[in-house]
């Protein structure tokens, strides 16, 4: 396959103007930098490659494509996430799948429980999750991002924090099923 990595704009050049040695020098200079520009935009449309993207390249990317919930002040790894998702998020807004996939990328894990499921008042939900590393910073930062991409008839009433343990339990009972006997000796 042909690349424009593999041609010189020189070569393209008729004869006659290739003895012209200011026409060369410009036929140079702006293959440099078309070859330098080619190669930028290559890394910024390959939409796959997220990964590899640095960070100030994946701000702008996240610009580009619109990522509504996008804070400078996320880790690259939450970032990188955000960009990957972005069309997901928004074919699905509106949905609690979107939200739920919010809550994947920003708490690590969690899910929405819908009103009908608690007995709450319609068209509430509240969000639960048991990841121990949410502090009041990365939910206020999930309730900005939130309205991004809820329904917006729907009400968050709250976010829960629930932790689970895993532990032994022992536990031991005595049953003890007897006479007592009192020999007395009688005079």
């Amino acid at each position: 396959m042909n690349s424009l990595q593999d041609y010189s704009i020189v070569d393209l050049l008729p004869e006659s103007l290739k003895k012209d040695p200011f026409i060369v020098a410009l036929g140079e200079a702006v293959e440099k930098e078309l070859k330098e520009a080619y190669r930028e935009a290559e890394s910024l449309s390959n939409f796959y490659d997220v990964d590899k993207l640095p960070e100030p390249l994946l701000d702008y990317l996240a610009y580009q494509k619109h990522v509504d919930f996008y804070e400078p002040d996320l880790t690259i790894e939450q970032k990188r996430e955000l960009v990957k998702r972005s069309n997901f998020f928004h074919r699905q807004k509106g949905t609690p799948a979107a939200v739920e996939e919010l809550i994947i990328t920003l708490f690590g894990e969690g899910k929405v429980v819908e009103w009908f499921e608690y007995e709450g008042q319609p068209y509430r939900f509240k969000v639960v999750t048991n990841n121990r590393s949410v502090t009041q910073e990365k939910a206020e930062q999930f309730l900005q991002a939130l309205n991004a991409v809820k329904n917006v008839r729907s009400v968050l009433e709250r976010i829960e924090l629930t932790q689970a343990e895993e532990m032994n339990l022992y536990f031991a009972g005595v049953v003890h099923v007897g006479d007592n006997l009192t020999i007395r000796q009688v005079f």
